[in-house]
């Protein structure tokens, strides 16, 4: 049923080959280069660390935050991470989704605030997260390849957009949620909207905005495999070589390695979010 021509993809492919790639695509080298410098930095910071240390920071931060089950879990998750010589491919997804989240939450927080705070601001935010979040996922891909080319960078850019969302609206729905009555203290006092929001919704705010940090985490993960086949390194690639293969037993080895490394961050990620609740 074809009642009149909407040709999209050839106008698309006319502004990327004529107009995107010619004028901007410096600025996208620039900024593949700063990325990538980060992404290697974040790596090497992981790998270049004996397995021994990171395994004890893990097994401490879990057992802090999280408690002893969570802390004995980790270490039977470490001890399977190098038994199966896969500790170096989870050190690098790691690294992605380490540097993936801190982009999505030095972007998602400061929009959530400012949603929260402007009626305006909510109504052109909520619409770009909504297409955000029910674009599939593959499709992130293609422009990723297409401005950074392959490997890490284009990797966190893409985990970055589809993992984001639920920061920023965590951080709307936690700022929305401090108490009336709580806020009208604050004014009455003759705190500063700096103030106000510094010193009484944030602090309320952080467990309802852990929380979507905790998503975003789980969705960075997520996003492991899929990255993969745009050349990003980790786990993903074992579980995508495993697939390509038809190799079960490499499929089963990366994919519970995902599964571990997700648990594990889940777990103390929510420990932390708790510990944030009962202080506040």
């Amino acid at each position: 049923m074809n009642y009149f021509d909407f040709p999209l993809e050839k106008w698309t492919n006319m502004f990327v080959d004529n107009w995107l790639i010619p004028n901007l695509g410096g600025f996208f080298d620039q900024i593949s280069n700063g990325i990538g410098w980060f992404i290697d930095l974040i790596t090497n910071i992981f790998t270049i660390l004996p397995p021994e240390i990171m395994a004890i920071v893990l097994i401490a931060a879990a057992w802090r935050f999280s408690g002893k089950r969570v802390a004995i879990f980790t270490l039977i998750g470490v001890l399977y991470l190098g038994s199966v010589n896969i500790w170096e491919d989870a050190m690098q997804t790691l690294a992605v989704v380490v540097v993936a989240t801190i982009f999505s939450i030095v972007v998602g927080v400061p929009i959530g605030i400012m949603s929260a705070k402007s009626k305006t601001m909510n109504h052109i935010v909520r619409p770009i997260l909504d297409f955000m979040q029910t674009l599939p996922s593959f499709v992130y891909l293609i422009p990723a390849i297409l401005l950074f080319g392959l490997g890490g960078v284009p990797a966190v850019i893409s985990t970055f957009i589809f993992a984001t969302p639920p920061a920023v609206r965590m951080t709307n729905l936690g700022i929305k949620q401090v108490p009336a009555d709580v806020v009208e203290a604050a004014h009455a006092f003759g705190a500063t909207s700096k103030q106000l929001l510094f010193k009484v919704q944030l602090p309320l705010a952080i467990p309802t905005i852990m929380a979507g940090i905790n998503q975003t985490i789980m969705l960075a993960l997520s996003m492991a495999v899929i990255a993969s086949m745009i050349g990003a390194p980790g786990l993903g690639s074992l579980v995508l070589a495993g697939i390509s293969s038809v190799n079960v037993g490499k499929g089963l080895v990366g994919g519970l390695g995902i599964v571990i490394l997700a648990i594990i961050l889940d777990r103390i990620t929510q420990g932390l979010g708790q510990s944030k609740r009962n202080i506040s």
